[in-house]
């Protein structure tokens, strides 16, 4: 099911990754992350690729981790091995750029991971949120420091506490996206972008990358938010949220 969810298309330079689980709002499984991830380590070995871009099928850009994986870990009913760290550490690590297209919504790892993109450009009317206090967890993929780092203490903090959303439009005038625009331009422009970046002079675009990021930082962070986000999925208070959330639907 992973290949059917996750769709992978060379265009030139550009290897592109696409949420394709509109029904589901592209909640990301277990096995989405396992063909993601597969994907961005291909991007970084193949030297014909230059540039990874993300974009999504339907109404939202992912409404973050599948719930029901984030249940089945808090039972401590998961087996077998978990790709989401897998693929926050090699995007984090990833040498090309990365780009994303955001139409719609975006929730949890849908919203953190465009703080490890290297451009971003999202609809006028997208809905960015972080709910993972109200998931009884905390916040994962260093954004506890990006976030603090791009938007300030106090943004970030109403975003993880208050569970505000970001809009599209605050988005752009706040530096996580390089513009908002009308949902239908999204992912033209993402993709003439990332076109742009493939024609440049690769050692160079991935040595500017470099050392325009601290990777070891976020290397670290997101290591110390994995542990107590592991311990935070074994507690009641996930219990009763994850719960409580299936119960709704």
């Amino acid at each position: 099911m992973s290949e059917e969810h996750i769709i992978v298309r060379r265009d030139g330079a550009v290897l592109e990754i696409q949420f394709n689980r509109p029904d589901k709002k592209n909640a990301i499984t277990n096995a989405m992350y396992g063909a993601m991830a597969d994907a961005v380590v291909e991007a970084q070995t193949n030297d014909d690729i230059r540039v990874v871009l993300f974009t999504a099928v339907g109404d939202f850009f992912s409404a973050g981790n599948d719930i029901k994986d984030f249940a089945a870990q808090s039972a401590g009913a998961f087996d077998g091995p978990r790709h989401v760290g897998r693929f926050l550490e090699v995007v984090i690590n990833a040498e090309k750029p990365i780009v994303a297209a955001v139409q719609g919504h975006a929730v949890g790892v849908g919203t953190t991971m465009l703080f490890q993109c290297d451009l971003v450009y999202v609809a006028e009317d997208a809905r960015l949120t972080v709910p993972f206090i109200d998931l009884g967890v905390v916040p994962e993929n260093a954004s506890s420091l990006t976030m603090v780092d791009r938007l300030g203490h106090t943004r970030a903090f109403a975003l993880f506490g208050l569970g505000e959303p970001l809009h599209g439009k605050d988005a752009a005038a706040w530096g996580l996206a390089n513009a908002a625009l009308p949902s239908g331009e999204v992912q033209p422009r993402a993709r003439a972008a990332a076109q742009t970046l493939a024609a440049k002079p690769p050692q160079s675009m991935r040595l500017t990358k470099k050392l325009m990021r601290d990777r070891e930082a976020l290397l670290a962070r997101m290591q110390e938010e994995g542990e107590i986000f592991a311990e935070r999925l074994r507690s009641p208070e996930a219990a009763a949220a994850f719960a409580a959330f299936l119960t709704k639907r």
